[in-house]
This record gives structure tokens, C-alpha cells and sequence, in this order.
């Protein structure tokens, strides 16, 4: 268990946005490893895991961030367990029922990124049902990678500009950066300026590889289900002394 700071200490300047990232992105790792040091099986972490979720979409909301990107289910996730998968898809149907009315009603904005291939036919309808329900909203754009996988989403976009090649719509010299971005899942999404990682781990795992290029990386000594509001603003903390120089020489604020 971890020591947390006082929030006092770690509260930003009253509405000072100067330092505030527009977009964060959340590896929430180590449900399994907490309900493993209790005692409990792997499914207690991931529920206790769905209420930190609860918990740091009303902080990103109090906050007023623009946008907030969960790594929810990788897709190479599907090799775990049959029963721990299960559980897992039964979560999400839960939190569908039972969030997705507040969350609309807070102006969130949900967006599934991650292949739709091969999903269990109920769980593709309660995503599509997400996005669908909640597209006009303006407010907090809530991100969810779900059956996500970097590489593939990468191999996908190169597959659609090869199409357009073979079709004569697209030169392979104007393929470039733009190109590329506007086939990946986050088209039309900025990149995300922080990412921060639960569990002390220190790694990406296929999260986000063309869009995490300088984005700056926070990893945080504590699994996920106590990840809480006071950790999410040291996180900040940490964010707004990190000098940005995307390659250039100078350095530059935090968030432009």
C-alpha cells in the first residue's frame, strides 16, 4: 500500500490551465497483482479496477480535460483465461448499463478505438450503443481502446493506404505522417500529451506507438484499484515540470 500526498500539496493553481495537459492517456495496469496480494481472485481486482475507473473519469471531468484515453482490453488479452475473459466482458456490459446514462448526461463523449473483428455479438452492440448514444456531446471525449492492439491498428492502416494505391486514389509518394495518422483508430484525435501507467511497470505494451511519440510518460508505484485523485494530481504535478521539446533544441512549456 502506498503513502499518498495530502491533496493540499498537490492542488494546482485555482483555474490556471497554463500547465494542464489537453489529452492523457491511462495504461490501468495491475488489477490481477492487487487482488493477488489479498487473497482474492484476479475478477475482485477488475471490479475493484471499475471503480477507480468511476473515480478518475469524475476527476478528468472536475478537471475539465478535453480528452481522457483508456487502455481497457488489449487485444492480446484474449489469451488470458476463458472465465477471467468472461468476467471481464461481463464488467463492461455492466458498466455500459449502468454508466453510460451519466456519462451522457455529463456531456462525455465516448469513442471505441481497437478492431470490431470477431467480438462477441452483444459487446460490439453495447460499444456501438456507447458511441452512438453519446456523438452529439461536446464535453470530455472519453476514449476507450477496447480489443486494441498498436501494431495491429498500424498494420490496418497500412492495408487501407495499399488499398488506395492499388486503386489508383492515393501516389505512394504522398503517403507521409498525415497520411498515416488520418487511417489510424484516432483519426481526428490529438496525440496525447501525458501517459500515465499504474503498477511500477515500465512499458508500453502495444499501447498507442505512433501516438505516444512525445507524449511524456508518468509511472506510478501503485496498482490501478487504488489509484486515487491524489495520485492523478501528483501525476499533474510531474506534467507541469517536464520542459517539451517535441526534437527541438529549446524547450518548451508543458502544454502549447
Amino acid at each position: 500500500m502506498h503513502d499518498a500526498p495530502s491533496s493540499s500539496s498537490l492542488a494546482l493553481p485555482d483555474n490556471d490551465q497554463s500547465t494542464m495537459p489537453h489529452h492523457i492517456a491511462f495504461i490501468m495496469d495491475g488489477n490481477g497483482r492487487w487482488a493477488q496480494q489479498r487473497g482474492l481472485p484476479r475478477i475482485a481486482g477488475h471490479k475493484a479496477g471499475v471503480e477507480s475507473l468511476r473515480k478518475t473519469i469524475a476527476h478528468a471531468l472536475k478537471l475539465q480535460l478535453k480528452y481522457l484515453t483508456l487502455f481497457s482490453f488489449s487485444s492480446e488479452n484474449w489469451s488470458r483465461p476463458a472465465a477471467e475473459v468472461d468476467a471481464i466482458m461481463g464488467l463492461l456490459r455492466r458498466f455500459v448499463k449502468s454508466d453510460l446514462a451519466e456519462l451522457n448526461a455529463k456531456n462525455v463523449r465516448i469513442r471505441i478505438i481497437g478492431s470490431r473483428q470477431n467480438l462477441p455479438l452483444d459487446v460490439a452492440n453495447y460499444l456501438m450503443e456507447a458511441e452512438n448514444t453519446t456523438q452529439a456531446n461536446t464535453g470530455l471525449t472519453l476514449v476507450v481502446a477496447f480489443n486494441y492492439g498498436s501494431r495491429d491498428e498500424i498494420s490496418r492502416a497500412a492495408q487501407r493506404l495499399a488499398e488506395k494505391v492499388a486503386a489508383g486514389q492515393l501516389k505512394p509518394q504522398d503517403i507521409n505522417e498525415s497520411a498515416v495518422s488520418a487511417e489510424l483508430d484516432t483519426a481526428g484525435l490529438p496525440d496525447p500529451d501525458m501517459l500515465i501507467r499504474t503498477s511500477g511497470e515500465h512499458r508500453l505494451s502495444n499501447f498507442l506507438l505512433w501516438q505516444n511519440a512525445y507524449t511524456e510518460f508518468i509511472f506510478i508505484d501503485v496498482f490501478w484499484p487504488d489509484f486515487c485523485e491524489e495520485d492523478f494530481d501528483k501525476a499533474l504535478q510531474i506534467f507541469a515540470k517536464r520542459h517539451r521539446r517535441f526534437g527541438n533544441i529549446c524547450a518548451t512549456k508543458s502544454v502549447v
